[in-house]
């Protein structure tokens, strides 16, 4: 397959493989497409790590990094994130309806599962002070592809990739967003509709593709936003875009990061089972439903707060769900949720990253057969 996404990165397949797992991003570069490994949870020693691990498993094969760089944090006037001030500011009254939540569900607080540290309780790496040395680390293991998931780029950055000759890319859930993207200089848009996993916007992704292609032109788009299959593949080619973007579909793969649990709950789950919901992050972010979601819609509930207050409030309680969530007798399997698309409808069979990849490249080709074949000489 060839497209100016396949040219731009050096790669097989126009499939870009959004994940926070260093084994799926490796499995896929391997495969002919390019791992892409979400960092914003990541410290640069952790990330140092993970790339270098990545590196010596696909030699010269292309991935890169995708990080969240909020527009509103790198003004001239913002400062930089006190994540000691911001904790101290989390109302009591959300840290109390928290506690009342996961007491009536039995899950109980123990010294293990409330262990500070994690990387889920840092300011998730969207000032200034914890950015940049990310973006060090990146360069230094020679990823060929930067994506910024949560605004355009800082010119900064954009001068720092062309001088080290690496593409940015930029996910946009609006089409205003796309051509802000497009006035900041990034080399590749991403346009998601809001049938995607994680944040997402409020348009489907078969009106969105098409209009941002039109609006940012020549910038190659990829698709995202509900795409799992060769058929998929080829409905966002055929909407005018240059490849694909792709998170959910590898959630269920043997190389996952998916815990047990919720790997059933996917593998179970229909396309109706997911919600947008600020409870995560404070950002609309699509999800599977669950208990903890169904609560933050009821009306006892207290309002989420704003980015990346949200994440900070909810760390310890979801690190501790998610580690109980198998445990006999415990609620938290019925509070356990994660990110996903609506395309959990179709991922039914657990399957290495490798055949996820193949599948879709050969329905891909099936299908563009299929559709030649509708055109009469």
């Amino acid at each position: 397959m060839r497209t100016r996404v396949t040219e731009m990165l050096g790669i097989e397949f126009p499939i870009l493989a959004f994940t926070h797992c260093r084994d799926v991003a490796a499995a896929v570069s391997n495969a002919g497409g390019m791992g892409v490994l979400g960092a914003v949870g990541h410290t640069p020693e952790q990330l140092a790590v993970d790339l270098a691990w990545i590196r010596e498993r696909t030699g010269n094969r292309p991935f890169g990094v995708d990080l969240l760089m909020p527009r509103k944090y790198f003004g001239s006037d913002e400062g930089g994130l006190d994540a000691a001030a911001l904790a101290s500011s989390l109302p009591a009254e959300h840290l109390a309806w928290i506690d009342d939540l996961l007491e009536r569900y039995g899950v109980a607080a123990t010294a293990e599962s409330d262990a500070s540290g994690a990387s889920s309780d840092r300011v998730m790496a969207i000032d200034p002070g914890s950015f940049e040395p990310l973006i060090d680390v990146a360069f230094e293991h020679g990823v060929r592809l930067l994506a910024s998931a949560l605004g355009s780029p800082p010119a900064w950055l954009m001068e720092r990739a062309r001088r080290e000759r690496v593409p940015v890319a930029a996910l946009a859930g609006r089409l205003e967003h796309a051509i802000a993207h497009r006035d900041a200089g990034v080399d590749l848009i991403i346009a998601q509709g809001s049938e995607g996993g994680g944040h997402t916007g409020e348009i489907g992704t078969m009106v969105l593709v098409p209009q941002v292609v039109d609006a940012v032109a020549p910038i190659p788009v990829l698709a995202a936003g509900g795409i799992a299959s060769g058929r998929q593949v080829a409905a966002g080619l055929a909407l005018g875009a240059e490849g694909v973007w792709c998170g959910s579909v590898w959630l269920t793969t043997h190389e996952a990061e998916t815990g047990p649990e919720m790997r059933k709950k996917f593998l179970a789950a229909s396309s109706n089972d997911t919600r947008r919901s600020r409870s995560l992050t404070g950002k609309p972010a699509r999800m599977l439903r669950s208990a903890w979601t169904d609560a933050w819609e009821a009306p006892d509930a207290p309002a989420t707060l704003p980015m990346p207050l949200q994440g900070m409030l909810v760390a310890a309680a979801q690190r501790r769900i998610h580690r109980l969530a198998g445990q006999p007798g415990s609620g938290a399997h019925q509070l356990v949720t994660y990110f996903v698309g609506q395309v959990v409808g179709q991922m039914n069979v657990a399957k290495p990253t490798r055949a996820v990849v193949a599948e879709m490249v050969e329905e891909f080709v099936d299908t563009a057969e299929r559709i030649g074949a509708l055109l009469s000489e």
